[in-house]
């Protein structure tokens, strides 16, 4: 029937045409007639998504901007990492469904503690590490397992955020799920019982466990995603940088078109084996003297950090968080000290150094961590520490100033709450940078800045913003804040059910709650730009790869987001379809 073929093909680009978008019809030829029972638009992978879209701009049936209109941001992802072959999951024995903390998809052994998967992972075996929660102790194993299941903690918990940045798959918060480290084994709801080296796979796409190796479709860029994300480039007015704690990071944020970093972690810098004896030593040191003499053996290696960073980066700024978390993170646990004193007492073994540590590690016990003695407030009791950090930037950024690198540091300090708080670290760290350039002969251009994540700072913003030259909204720990959620506790616990039951629209740890924290956000940068009309703005949590919460970053005039590698070209998509959909004035140069 070649006449109704040709009828057929010139009713389907009628079709295309009219829709804007490629076709999934339904026809009949009866009698001799050719009958276009239903038309509409076909769906699609992510991959073929940004095919079609490339194409139909070529044929010259929509613009660039209604291609990339037609790009779903939240699926971006299928293209990057690896995923499951979707009709080898339909048939598959499900064991546990969590958080989907990390996307992409993972095979492999099951094991439990993190020296032997680092073992193991280096060694080139696939292997799972699998634990109750995961802190920056285990970040070693983490970087050579193929994924990382956890039974504690949410979307933004350490093992969420350091597999993200790390483009490893992570299901937590999978609460079902019993596990026992003495027999090594894990019971799931259902009866099935895992022991270590059973093989499992992780969809972090979707939160799902399953058993045995399912099959995989391995990730590839091609020359449609290049084409594609030029336009993107083109159209957004969002800076997207990336969340990039060491240089392997950085390469692969350039990979992706990062912008810059908007956040380095540097208490990932500190697990290193080579220095946590020299942390540790810090920790316990009983006098500001000893622990001056600790952090002089972290000096050089805090250079190295920085100067290999910043080099990697180029002229773009990244902005470095000076340290962060609670300092009894980097020590043994209590429960594995009293373990060991216990044990060496019972076997007439010398335990005076391990009873030392554990009443140190009591001593740095507190009832509530995240909101203890962290951030600014350790900065301020023991300010030797950020003045080392200081000096290794400075002296890094000079010296690479030197070589003929433009370098853009950006220094963050974290956690403020009040004005004074913020005025006293700096005042003590800018005479710390500009000794060192005096020290060197050389001037770097560069920036002081906080980290908004209380609501104090937010609402006291006109006060902060004479004495911070950038807010980078922590919206992961301004979220817990604001709801009063803890979380690490609470995806797992209630979150799940809240949204199921529409009390809450989406999880406010994945998308940003735009009538309360968003609220905070655009009130204090709006009232910072009052008094400080050069102010830059940016979020560096994990909503800053959010397409949702990237939209209303660009809806209330921020200057960039910061997200981990893997999310830049969503957050960048995001922000192009934002531009298209609202585009705005200039703002304050990042």
């Amino acid at each position: 029937m070649p006449d109704i073929y040709r009828q057929y093909v010139d009713i389907a680009k009628q079709l295309e045409k009219g829709y804007h978008d490629v076709q999934d019809m339904e026809f009949t030829v009866e009698r001799g007639k050719l009958w276009i029972l239903q038309t509409r638009n076909g769906k699609r992978t992510a991959k073929a998504a940004i095919k079609i879209a490339v194409d139909m701009y070529r044929e010259g049936i929509i613009t660039k901007e209604e291609a990339i209109n037609q790009v779903d941001p939240y699926s971006v992802y299928q293209v990057l990492l690896p995923c499951f072959n979707p009709d080898k999951v339909k048939h598959s024995h499900k064991v546990s469904k969590g958080v989907n903390a990390s996307p992409g998809a993972a095979v492999g052994k099951i094991v439990f503690d993190t020296e032997e998967a680092a073992r193991r992972g280096e060694a080139g075996e696939k292997v799972i590490l699998v634990r109750i929660e995961t802190c920056p102790d285990d970040i070693h194993g983490m970087a050579v397992s193929q994924g990382v299941l956890t039974l504690r903690g949410g979307a933004t918990s350490h093992a969420a955020v350091v597999a993200k940045g790390m483009g490893k798959p992570c299901v937590s918060g999978c609460e079902d799920l019993i596990i026992d480290l003495a027999k090594e084994t894990i019971t799931c709801s259902d009866g099935t019982v895992f022991h270590k080296d059973d093989i499992i796979s992780l969809d972090g796409g979707t939160g799902e466990v399953m058993e045995g190796a399912i099959e995989m479709v391995q990730a590839g860029l091609d020359e449609d995603f290049e084409t594609f994300f030029s336009w993107v480039d083109e159209i957004k007015e969002l800076h997207v940088e990336a969340n990039a704690d060491t240089p392997k990071d950085i390469e692969n944020a350039k990979k992706f078109g990062a912008e810059g970093v908007g956040l380095c972690r540097t208490e990932h810098m500190f697990m290193d084996p080579d220095r946590l004896p020299w942390v540790q030593k810090m920790i316990i040191a009983g006098t500001t003297e000893a622990r001056k003499e600790a952090l002089s053996h972290l000096l050089p290696m805090q250079y190295s950090d920085f100067y290999s960073m910043f080099k990697a980066l180029g002229d773009k700024p990244l902005t470095v968080r000076l340290l962060d978390p609670p300092l009894h993170e980097f020590l043994p646990s209590k429960i594995e000290l009293v373990e060991k004193v216990a044990t060496k007492k019972a076997l007439g073994q010398n335990y005076s150094e391990d009873e030392k540590l554990l009443e140190i590690v009591e001593n740095l016990s507190e009832s509530n961590p995240m909101m203890g003695l962290r951030g600014c407030r350790l900065g301020l009791t023991y300010p030797e520490i950020n003045e080392m950090q200081v000096r290794a930037i400075f002296e890094a950024c000079c010296d690479l100033t030197k070589e003929g690198h433009h370098i853009q540091p950006w220094i963050m300090i974290p956690l403020i709450g009040h004005i004074n708080e913020l005025k006293t670290a700096k005042a003590t760290l800018v005479s710390v940078a500009e000794q060192v350039m005096n020290e060197k002969g050389i001037r770097v251009d560069y920036k002081f800045g906080t980290m908004i994540e209380i609501p104090r700072a937010a609402l006291t913003a006109k006060e902060v913003a004479t004495e911070a030259e950038f807010f980078s909204y922590g919206t992961n720990d301004l979220t817990q804040m604001t709801f009063g959620y803890s979380r690490d506790d609470a995806e797992g616990k209630f979150l799940k059910n809240y949204v199921e039951q529409k009390i809450l629209p989406t999880n406010p740890f994945v998308t940003l709650d735009v009538n309360g924290v968003g609220r905070l956000i655009e009130m204090s940068i709006n009232e910072g730009k009052e008094v400080n009309s050069s102010l830059v703005g940016g979020i560096c949590g994990e909503h800053g790869g959010d397409p949702d919460s990237v939209k209303y970053a660009h809806k209330i005039g921020l200057n960039y987001v910061s997200c981990s590698p893997f999310r830049i070209p969503q957050a960048k998509l995001a922000a192009a379809q934002a531009a298209i959909a609202s585009p705005r004035k200039q703002l304050a140069s990042v």
